[in-house]
């Protein structure tokens, strides 16, 4: 057991590793040499995990798809405004999710490590497929054409918010985002429920984090009271 938490302490060692000189150069300028320095293990010990820098690349990609903050909500709009606003809140101080996006991008490492175009395309499409089922999204609104559109759209604010302002303002201008495309798909009633305001990622973050604590809570009562009883 022991050995086994080893190996998982390492290999996560890596791909935060990764993620940071991933996040900071890209793709081609990154090296495997840093990427050891960083994460302090032997060569033998990264290549156990991943046989290539293409293979650290789509273990980076794996893990950003992996960490999420999702609270289930009666609109199926509100879900996907609040998957976007903890992304954006979450995203300046998280190389795994910063690592994502600059490597979603590199046009020089796509052909050799995928892309997570397709993936983050199909997750908006599927938000909108539903909520248009529930009656939350216009008649005339194609999901597909608007995930591609809003993907778009997505990846350019995080640019200009990071060479206008470091990232400060990326939750500003990820509800800036939200306010100008939603009147266009959503329906008026809806529309009206929405809550867009830039804290919002943070307050949703700290709401998954507090339901989380309680289920660990509750999940330990029992245990707790089990052993005490048969003291």
């Amino acid at each position: 057991m022991a050995q086994q938490e080893r190996a998982i302490r390492t290999r996560r060692a890596v791909l935060d590793a990764a993620a940071a000189v991933f996040a900071e150069r890209g793709y081609a300028a990154a090296t495997v040499a840093e990427i050891l320095s960083r994460a302090k293990v032997t060569k033998g010990a990264l290549y156990f995990h991943f046989d290539s820098k293409a293979s650290l690349a789509r273990g980076v990609l794996a893990a950003q798809a992996g960490i999420e903050h999702h609270v289930p909500r009666e609109l199926k709009l509100q879900e996907w405004v609040d998957a976007g606003m903890t992304l954006a809140a979450r995203l300046p101080g998280e190389p795994l999710l910063l690592a994502g996006v600059r490597l979603a991008v590199d046009l020089q490492g796509r052909d050799v490590f995928g892309g997570v175009w397709p993936a983050w395309t199909q997750r908006t499409a599927d938000f909108l497929e539903e909520a248009k089922r529930r009656g939350e999204v216009l008649p005339h609104v194609v999901p597909e054409t608007t995930a591609h559109l809003f993907l778009g759209a997505w990846i350019g604010v995080q640019f200009v918010s990071q060479a206008v302002a470091g990232w400060a303002d990326l939750e500003r201008r990820m509800a800036d985002l939200f306010e100008h495309v939603l009147p266009a798909i959503a329906t008026p009633a809806v529309l009206a429920r929405l809550d867009t305001a830039p804290d919002r990622g943070s307050r949703v973050i700290a709401e998954a984090v507090s339901e989380a604590v309680s289920m660990s809570v509750s999940e330990a009562v029992p245990v707790t009271a089990v052993a005490a009883g048969g003291g």
